[in-house]
């Protein structure tokens, strides 16, 4: 199990990752190579099932890169069994209230007294951690990041935020823009922003946010936001192609 990014966190490090859309070992690789603190696998906007996060979560591992996973449903019954392969944690999307965080945390911590627990997958070294070991060890490194994407959301903060184990209050800024009816950029998104930066702080857990590219983390780390996805692996082997086509075009 990956300790460190969890303890990172909590420290208040800036930590940065990108989304994973392609399902393949080799870009897990390269972004492990490439230094990333982590990654999230995009189940939510990409086709991305159970056998491939298998095969993701072995190379994350050998890797040395933390993966999370993101996944779209109104239920938690996906996060247990992502856990189980050696996933270092989840990010889940539309925590608009205490109840539905209450939730997700129930489904990923042993303590909470309702996730399955075994030892006999990835993560419990099949079999080589004793149940107690496995127990506390997922239940201390695991890390739960909370998507803020609903305007609804907004005014139930320091309740979302004091949910116990929470990790990241993590804004999706294009469905909360959508959501809150303005333009991504805008003012008004940019305050909501600040509103979750200072619920977070008040409750003692991270702000998070995507960002489009590198040029915009340090003005969020100003601003109090200290954990970044940047883009997603598609993105940046894109931008990457297109420069280098418009140089060999001149």
């Amino acid at each position: 199990m990956t300790a460190a990014l969890r303890a990172r966190i909590a420290a208040g490090e800036v930590v940065v990752g990108t989304f994973i859309k392609t399902p393949a070992v080799q870009v897990v690789e390269i972004l492990g190579r490439a230094g990333l603190d982590f990654a999230v696998v995009d189940q939510e906007h990409a086709p991305i099932g159970i056998e491939a996060m298998d095969l993701l979560s072995l190379a994350a591992r050998a890797a040395g890169l933390p993966l999370l996973s993101r996944r779209w449903g109104a239920g938690e019954d996906w996060i247990a069994p992502l856990l189980d392969l050696g996933l270092t944690g989840v990010m889940v999307p539309h925590v608009a209230d205490a109840r539905r965080a209450e939730a997700v945390m129930a489904a990923m911590k042993f303590g909470r007294g309702q996730r399955g627990l075994s030892n006999s997958p990835r993560a419990g070294d099949y079999g080589g951690l004793t149940l107690e070991g496995f127990r506390s060890a997922s239940d201390e490194t695991t890390v739960a990041m909370l998507q803020i994407e609903d305007a609804s959301a907004l005014p139930l903060l320091d309740e979302i935020a004091a949910v116990p184990q929470a990790d990241v209050l993590f804004v999706g800024p294009a469905d909360l823009s959508f959501s809150m009816q303005v333009p991504m950029g805008s003012e008004a998104l940019g305050a909501a922003i600040d509103q979750v930066v200072a619920a977070a702080r008040r409750a003692g857990v991270a702000a998070g946010l995507f960002v489009a590219d590198e040029s915009q983390i340090a003005p969020w780390v100003a601003r109090g936001v200290t954990v970044f996805v940047v883009g997603s692996d598609q993105g940046l082997l894109k931008k990457a192609a297109v420069r280098v086509m418009t140089a060999a075009r001149g």
